[in-house]
């Protein structure tokens, strides 16, 4: 059994001041006809009345939520933000704000949004500079709209200002609060992609965000939250990501993750306070998670943080959806704050494989910036293992049969799992080492030609011209074999922009061969494994790879059919598998659009475009280095590609 000892300094919890503030008028903002939406007012309300009838608030310091002041808001938000969120729940914006609304992505706004937005910023600027000022040893911030994802001009997934980013802002101009290193963690499990950007260049704060990526797919979708984006100059080793790639994560992983990473570094930087971005969707039974944190792994994470900046702690609320959960979460959050008391497992777990191979990853990218992570890892993780929880059902929360439901399919099962040495994956991702024995060719025609490019989506990172790095594969290893070979397919450029390359089209195959066409082609050796990442990262989407987007028996459809449409991925660009033949008796693949989108390119529905000129170097390298073509012969290769008609 393990148990984590009390802090040193000062008096013990039961003489702990601890803040909490809450206020009615947040719940004014919800979907303007009062439609079901997973961020509404009961969230606050289920948590309070938890705290409430667990006898929590009688405890603690109930503070009243304040608006906070534009000057504040503006060293996050941008003054044109700031004005419209000022005005938005104003009648000048009546018949406007659900038009305004829809130009965001997965934001709402009615005439309480305004109000609550300035008191959820308001609200963690107060707790925050009450901790600051040792008025509170540290608090909790039970406020709505949340705020992580919020840019500097941009309200984004729920969030109209960025609390926890303008609290942090506040502290540091106060000069006289004498708080000049601060560690925001954001467990969330989102990226905090707005926080983030707010203090990428900034040493003052490091960043810390776990979260579900799965490549860059989740929620926001995009590669901000990827290991490698670790802060930019001055900031640059202060940003750190932890992207788990798939759901059902639970108490194991992300101790294994507070163990192996934010821990050592949290002690070398030091922090003089410590501010929470503390959103419980990655608790079980979130409708949009899908992950399995406990009540227990939310109290260990907390009381892993307690002994650091003097205890000196501010959580602010941010996602978290199934009520039964968040409030549960929650209250075993404040017994941590108030009480300290000892948190202890009897039973223990290992994290999943995957979640090592990104630790492992994380600390390989951060080692020159925190010597604590320059050590060699343990080859074993083991971490404690969270009892079933019991979660308290309220009368008010109707999820409460779902919880219960997702406790048998999460919880118990996983009370069984192990990880030895002959058994590393579960049972959701054990498709990995099925097809990690398996051998295909990929066959490129666009950038992936060139060598370095292609890379990039196995070992990440980008190459010149990139605007976005790429995640990288699961397995890292290079290819076993190139070799070059040309089809007789159609090559062509086509869509507007992309996220890598920016402005300009991108490379597509006729998935049809004609005899009087010739595409010259780079086939490179890799498993089935690492083609199915390939396929994820150049087909970002929605979807989770707790199972492959493209099985054996999808290779045998191929084999059989010629190509073959992948429907997880349908609305993707790249959704569509081709078939070439076999080469020294392994398939070849590639990837390009079908039939039907062909169609829309030949009306116009989809854009004919030239590509940018970076895209265009990459492929005339890629055929150039490769010995194929002259340099003089590639330009004009590409350039048929682009006059020829569809």
């Amino acid at each position: 059994m393990e148990a984590v000892d009390s802090g040193s300094d000062g008096a013990s919890r039961s003489q702990r001041r601890v803040g909490i503030v809450y206020d009615e008028r947040m719940c004014r903002h919800h979907t303007p006809d009062n439609a079901p939406h997973p961020e509404n007012p009961d969230r606050i309300r289920a948590i309070w009345n938890e705290l409430q009838a667990a006898g929590i608030t009688q405890r603690c310091e109930v503070l009243n939520a304040k608006e906070a002041e534009d000057k504040y808001i503006l060293s996050v938000h941008s003054k044109s933000h700031v004005d419209l969120i000022r005005n938005i729940s104003s009648k000048q914006f009546n018949s406007r704000r659900n038009i305004i609304a829809s130009e965001f992505d997965s934001i709402y706004l009615n005439k309480g949004s305004s109000e609550a937005a300035y008191l959820a910023a308001g609200s963690v600027i107060e707790v925050a500079k009450r901790v600051a000022k040792g008025e509170l040893d540290s608090a909790f911030a039970i406020v709505r709209p949340p705020g992580h994802h919020a840019e500097h001009d941009e309200a984004m997934g729920f969030c109209l200002y960025n609390n926890v980013a303008i609290a942090t802002k506040f502290l540091l101009n106060k000069k006289e609060l004498g708080i000049n290193k601060i560690l925001i963690v954001d467990w969330d499990v989102h990226h905090g992609n707005g926080t983030q950007k707010t203090f990428r260049k900034d040493p003052r704060v490091l960043f810390f965000s776990v979260h579900r990526h799965e490549f860059g797919s989740f929620y926001p979708a995009s590669d901000d939250g990827d290991y490698t984006m670790i802060g930019e100059g001055p900031g640059a080793g202060y940003n750190i990501n932890v992207p788990l790639g798939y759901g059902r994560h639970g108490d194991a992983d992300y101790l294994a993750v507070w163990d192996h990473i934010l821990i050592p570094v949290a002690k070398q930087f030091n922090p003089d306070m410590i501010l929470i971005s503390a959103g419980f969707d990655a608790a079980v039974g979130d409708p949009l998670g899908g992950c399995c944190v406990t009540p227990y792994g939310y109290a260990m994470m907390l009381k892993k943080l307690v002994d650091f900046a003097r205890g000196k702690i501010v959580l602010a609320l941010e996602g978290g959806y199934n009520l039964a959960s968040i409030s549960n979460s929650a209250l075993a959050c404040m017994e941590v704050l108030l009480d300290d008391k000892t948190v202890a497992s009897s039973t223990k777990a290992y994290p999943f494989e995957s979640t090592w191979r990104v630790i492992q990853a994380v600390r390989q990218e951060l080692k020159a910036f925190w010597s604590v992570l320059a050590d060699e890892s343990p080859t074993k993780l083991t971490s404690q293992k969270a009892p079933i929880p019991q979660i308290l059902i309220s009368s008010f929360d109707s999820e409460a049969e779902d919880v219960e439901e997702l406790l048998q399919d999460f919880i118990r099962p996983l009370s069984t799992f192990r990880v030895d040495e002959d058994h590393h994956e579960s049972a959701s991702v054990s498709w990995r080492s099925d097809l990690s024995i398996i051998d295909i060719w990929y066959a490129t025609f666009g950038s992936n030609m060139w060598k370095p490019r292609f890379l990039c989506y196995i070992e990440g990172g980008q190459v010149d011209g990139m605007q976005k790095p790429c995640s990288g594969s699961m397995d890292k290893s290079p290819p076993k074999e190139i070799l070059w070979k040309t089809f007789p397919h159609r090559l062509f450029f086509g869509r507007e922009s992309t996220r890598a390359w920016g402005l300009g089209g991108v490379a597509f195959l006729h998935p049809k061969s004609k005899d009087e066409d010739i595409v010259h082609m780079c086939l490179y050796k890799i498993t089935l494994e690492q083609f199915n990442d390939v396929l994820l990262q150049e087909n970002v989407s929605s979807y989770g790879m707790s199972s492959p987007l493209f099985d054996l028996t999808s290779l045998d459809c191929s084999k059989e059919k010629g190509s073959i449409d992948l429907e997880a991925v349908k609305n993707s660009w790249y959704h569509n598998v081709v078939y070439l033949g076999m080469e020294q008796d392994i398939p070849i693949l590639t990837m390009t659009c079908n039939m039907s989108d062909i169609k829309n390119f030949k009306s116009g529905k989809f854009p004919l475009r030239a590509p940018s000129e970076d895209y265009a170097n990459t492929l005339i390298r890629g055929l150039v280095e490769g010995g194929q073509l002259s340099e003089e012969e590639a330009m004009s290769y590409i350039k048929d590609a682009v006059t020829k008609p569809l």
